[in-house]
């Protein structure tokens, strides 16, 4: 850039690189390895998202990296190459991605250790988790508070099906697990399931519980929160259409709001009935948003597996004329659907980022 143009100008423009074109700006000159370097910079900074997509075929697993832009998707992609920190680089268990980070477990050795990878500057951390003893239960989770830009992992663990959860937390900054009090945590006889979602600084995960009317046992499920600022637990309460212990449910991401999917089969084909969580002040409801069918009969979507930025779910969908599962984008309005070239028997829409600086 010229000297003639303002630094806090040349800072503007900056931020509007790829992360990868970025780091090799830093050998430039001082000031730009300065600022780009700078907490406040780093901070501010988001470029392009992605997405992980996981296919399975009959031999291999394969992971490609799409850029989810408005004008190329989806003909960027790349094979992602993992850090080779993991124990399984080939094939890791991924919890989620916060703040263009992505967080990967394995359970062993006893109490196993997470990766904290920046795949956009290629730099991970390894952290070691304390030993899960005697638990018979452990939910792992990730995310990046808004206010300090810190990572944090939560480990939430159980000795027996009525124990009380033990949370203990993890944040970078300090390289140090601390427990949290037990009574943060919602009524032990909440079960959690292993799967999250961050949205908006909150962790998210679907659980169940149960309750006694009249000496009846009646289960529902319903949504734990942890908001990663305060470190606070809360209750997220479902419909009554979505609580019933026999719905087939599934958490994601939908831009900055949570959306819950319910999977109603049908003869011919299935349905899923888009919810999303809304906040109107202090109180939060689901609301309903569509729902998601094939409109032929040589078409059906057995899966929803994530969405765009631009909001349009991507799903798993099997043509039955060649019996071959494509991954695409569906349009919910029109019903239309746009192959994303990646075949498979199975796919995963992993984890979706915003490339960062955070790590570097």
């Amino acid at each position: 850039m010229s000297d003639h143009i303002p630094f806090e100008l040349q800072s503007e423009i900056m931020k509007r690189f790829p992360a990868k074109s970025l780091i090799r700006f830093r050998s430039v000159c001082k000031a730009w390895k300065s600022l780009i370097e700078s907490s406040d910079f780093i901070t501010h900074y988001s470029g392009q998202q992605h997405l992980i997509v996981r296919s399975l075929n009959s031999s291999e697993t394969n992971y490609v990296s799409i850029v989810d832009d408005d004008h190329t998707f989806p003909h960027q992609k790349v094979s992602v190459t993992f850090p080779p920190l993991l124990k399984n680089p080939k094939d890791p268990s991924i919890i989620r991605s916060s703040h263009g980070l992505l967080c990967f477990y394995d359970s062993y050795p006893p109490g196993g250790r997470a990766v904290i990878w920046n795949p956009s500057i290629r730099k991970s951390v390894v952290v070691d988790v304390p030993p899960s003893g005697n638990y018979v239960r452990t939910v792992v989770g990730f995310g990046v508070c808004h206010q300090t830009m810190d990572p944090k992992i939560l480990k939430i663990t159980r000795t027996t099906s009525l124990s009380p959860w033990q949370t203990e937390v993890f944040t970078l900054s300090t390289r140090a697990w601390r427990s949290l009090s037990s009574g943060d945590f919602p009524r032990k006889s909440i079960c959690m399931y292993w799967s999250q979602v961050v949205v908006d600084g909150c962790l998210y995960w679907l659980a169940r519980d149960s309750i006694t009317v009249d000496g009846k046992v009646t289960t529902y499920d319903l949504i734990i929160s942890f908001d990663l600022t305060s470190e606070e637990f809360g209750e997220v309460n479902l419909p009554f259409r979505l609580a019933h212990p026999h719905c087939n449910l599934f958490m994601y991401k939908l831009r900055e709001s949570l959306v819950v999917i319910k999977l109603s089969p049908k003869v011919h084909k299935q349905a899923h009935h888009v919810w999303m969580l809304e906040k109107d002040g202090v109180t939060k409801s689901f609301i309903k948003l569509y729902t998601i069918t094939s409109q032929s009969p040589d078409i059906s979507i057995p899966y929803v597996r994530g969405f765009r930025k631009t909001g349009e779910p991507l799903t798993e969908v099997v043509l039955h004329s060649g019996s071959t599962r494509i991954l695409a984008a569906y349009e919910p309005y029109s019903k239309s659907i746009t192959n994303l070239g990646i075949n498979g028997r199975h796919f995963f829409v992993e984890s979706d980022y915003m490339e960062t600086l955070l790590l570097l």
